[in-house]
């Protein structure tokens, strides 16, 4: 398990309910009931009608909420450039990955002082900006700074797209938690991340007689998680079986 810092805030109980951190001001409540439901997102052309039995502000809300939702619609489109760069027909989406992400931190076994259910809404939400910026990877050459930059402003404008409040405020948060590493929940669900990439990638090399050495390769070492390391050795173990086998 890595260290963390004294800085880095304290892990919750197992299973603790969702504390927001902060609150609205008045003043941005005030801004959220006036949201005028009919202006267009300058990235979701598809909008609802305002309902008939609705008031203004469950109309803004509604539709604000369909927006987002479509908006995230990419996200089981986009195929995963990894695998798009390894010749993979079907490859899986972005949604795909962080569906499988979300089960393991459902399944895990318990890890002292780690909360499950914020794994399982990290799980959700750490590639969501991937929405607007897609799937940037390292063969893509774009510096660890300037993806961070490019997603934390597309997550900034998929806020405003949900209309702001406290579920935009608590996706931001998670979402950055996990991109700073800061926590122990954190640490967990970066291991998934790699857990799902390998497993991934062992599923390709059996369905399509490939060699994907370098996904292994880039996850050597780097688990942070007794569950991460144990999951990565059985991967690996199933691997050198299954490499074994073909060359039978």
């Amino acid at each position: 398990m890595a260290v963390i810092s004294p800085a880095t805030r304290l892990a919750p109980p197992l299973n603790r309910p969702f504390n927001h951190r902060s609150s609205l001001s008045s003043a941005s409540k005030k801004l959220l009931f006036l949201r005028n439901p009919t202006l267009t997102s300058p990235i979701v052309s598809v909008r609802c009608q305002k309902p008939f039995s609705t008031n203004h502000h469950q109309a803004s809300s509604v539709s604000s909420s369909i927006d987002f939702l479509t908006l995230c619609h990419r996200l089981k489109t986009t195929k995963r450039k990894g695998w798009i760069n390894q010749g993979i027909n079907g490859a899986e989406s972005i949604a795909d990955h962080m569906y499988r992400m979300s089960l393991m931190a459902l399944i895990a076994a318990d890890l002292n002082g780690v909360d499950r259910e914020r794994c399982i809404k990290m799980a959700i939400v750490h590639d969501i900006a991937e929405a607007i910026v897609g799937d940037i990877t390292p063969s893509d050459g774009v510096p660890k700074e300037e993806k961070s930059r490019r997603e934390k402003a597309a997550l900034k404008e998929m806020c405003k797209v949900l209309g702001g409040g406290l579920r935009a405020e608590e996706i931001t948060e998670l979402w950055l938690e996990y991109e700073n590493n800061a926590s122990l929940e954190a640490n967990l669900v970066k291991d998934f991340d790699k857990v799902e990439m390998i497993l991934q990638a062992l599923e390709y090399e059996s369905e399509h007689g490939k060699v994907l050495d370098e996904f292994f390769i880039s996850t050597e070492g780097k688990f942070q998680t007794e569950i991460g390391k144990s999951w990565a050795a059985e991967i690996n173990a199933r691997r050198r079986t299954q490499l074994t086998n073909r060359q039978r």
